[in-house]
């Protein structure tokens, strides 16, 4: 098993212009694939951003052994949400596979 970032690639408007989330909270689920997210199954990841221009910003969070998330082998969905006001989008954003 490995220590590593799970990165999600976010790009992000407000009223058709781009917008900076970096200030919003957003966290991070994993679960098994079909399966809807339970408030249980978040966790607080963090921002950076992403040098990509087309989705500025990465939602991340640490993944592994002595990480945020520690996860079985397994392939899992993965959620994000970003807790902005008034909208708190919740969105699949992937699938990583645990080996």
């Amino acid at each position: 098993m490995t220590l590593e970032f799970v990165r999600v690639p976010v790009a992000a408007t407000k009223s058709g212009v781009a917008y900076d989330p970096s200030a919003d909270v957003v966290s991070l689920a994993f679960v098994p694939r079909g399966v809807d997210p339970q408030a249980a199954d978040r966790h607080q990841g963090s921002w950076e951003p992403s040098g990509d221009p087309s989705h500025p910003f990465s939602a991340r969070i640490l993944v592994g052994p002595g990480g945020v998330v520690q996860l079985a082998a397994g392939t899992y969905s993965v959620w994000v949400k970003i807790a902005d006001n008034p909208e708190v989008p919740v969105l699949r954003a992937g699938i990583v596979e645990v080996t």
